[in-house]
């Protein structure tokens, strides 16, 4: 019998920049720091998309 899979969505690099209006430069940087989950398939990575929704949710710190 197979195992059910969650029904997870993920994202691509590029349509993240354009949900976060950001570079694809900064998803990366993002990715690479941790601060936005990923998976790497081959050379690309996937987002998760409630990665996304986590990360826009998050508070903006205070810059004063």
């Amino acid at each position: 019998m197979p195992e059910q899979l969650p029904d997870v969505k993920f994202l691509t690099v590029a349509e993240v920049a354009a949900i976060m209006r950001v570079s694809k430069m900064t998803v990366y940087r993002l990715v690479h720091s941790g601060e936005l989950p990923a998976i790497r398939f081959g050379r690309s990575y996937r987002v998760p998309e409630s990665a996304v929704t986590a990360a826009l949710q998050k508070p903006i710190a205070d810059a004063g």
